[in-house]
């Protein structure tokens, strides 16, 4: 049985995540179709998608336009997918070492690094010419500095050269508060920045604690993901760190928000702000017991309550503008 170590305490692997393993399936596609749908790594996708309608309602202090929500997240659909899939071009020699990756379509050879280039590129073009006409150039604009970020400075020099890559590189995810405050204003102001901050300190020990249980993966391929080249107290201690400062933006959102008297701003409050606190407060705890207690199986739990957790904060925004 495979095992991997994190520091001095061997540890199991569990099965899946809840749902399948996330952020890409073992399985490989069984089409052509399917091979190039795999590129655009949809559930990443969904999982970016979830903080832009929130922030667009925040922003229109209630239910936008619901032609410019269907635009919006098609555009960053779009630029979201031509960014994962120009990523798994360049990576398709370390996925062709990874467990979690080996059956991605560059590495079975469904699809070859011309075609996924192609593919890529031209849902970029499709994107900016989406939001463009849509919704504004300035959404159009922040998508593709997103893909172009990600590209060039997490997938291309960070990822194979640095342990902090995600923590930087992870900020192309927090983009989409950003387009989709963008795509109802026009304009870019500080909430939508203090929420960016928020995602941004949440991608490390969300992507951490996913590494935790791939860590030989990461080994193998000498990508230095933080879990696979520092003791695990290290590692969890990091991911204490930001969950601290993801709590804290989260918080510092609402006063924020009415400083700058944003047409939702009032009303922005105890809903939010409870459920802030409440999760971001079992985000931590979670966190810490992972350095208590650590195992594939709870790294797996902290990975998937992440997604949750998420979820549930910029679900809780959205009702509090609602309501």
């Amino acid at each position: 049985m495979h095992r991997m170590a994190v520091g001095s305490r061997p540890l199991v692997p569990s099965r899946l995540a809840p749902g399948g393993v996330a952020h890409g399936s073992r399985r490989a596609p069984s089409s052509r179709l399917g091979a190039f749908v795999a590129l655009t790594k949809p559930r990443i996708i969904e999982l970016l998608l979830i903080t832009t309608v929130p922030t667009m309602v925040l922003a229109q202090g209630g239910w936008p336009s619901t032609a410019l929500v269907i635009i919006t997240l098609i555009g960053g659909s779009l630029a979201a997918g031509g960014a994962n899939a120009i990523n798994m071009v360049i990576d398709r020699d370390i996925d062709a070492l990874m467990e979690r990756t080996r059956n991605r379509p560059l590495v079975t050879g469904r699809v070859t690094p011309r075609e996924a280039m192609v593919f890529a590129l031209s849902l970029e073009v499709l994107a900016l010419v989406v939001l463009w006409v849509g919704a504004n150039l300035l959404s159009g604009l922040l998508a593709i500095s997103a893909t172009a970020f990600y590209v060039g400075i997490y997938s291309l020099w960070l990822k194979r050269t640095s342990r902090q890559n995600i923590v930087i590189g992870g900020a192309a995810g927090a983009v989409p508060v950003l387009v989709g405050w963008a795509a109802v204003t026009g304009s870019l102001a500080w909430t939508p920045v203090v929420l960016f901050a928020a995602v941004f300190f949440w991608t490390p020990p969300h992507f951490w604690a996913l590494a935790v249980r791939y860590a030989d993966d990461y080994r193998a391929a000498d990508v230095p993901m933080l879990p696979a080249v520092v003791p695990l107290g290290h590692a969890v201690r990091q991911m204490v760190s930001h969950t601290v400062a993801l709590v804290l933006s989260t918080v510092i959102v609402v006063p924020v928000a009415r400083w700058e008297g944003v047409a939702a701003g009032p009303q922005l409050g105890l809903l939010y702000l409870v459920a802030a606190l409440v999760l971001g407060g079992a985000f931590l705890a979670a966190t810490v017991t992972l350095g208590r207690r650590p195992s594939d199986r709870l790294s797996m739990q902290v990975f998937g309550f992440s997604i949750t957790y998420v979820t549930l904060l910029f679900g809780a925004l959205t009702l509090d503008v609602l309501i």
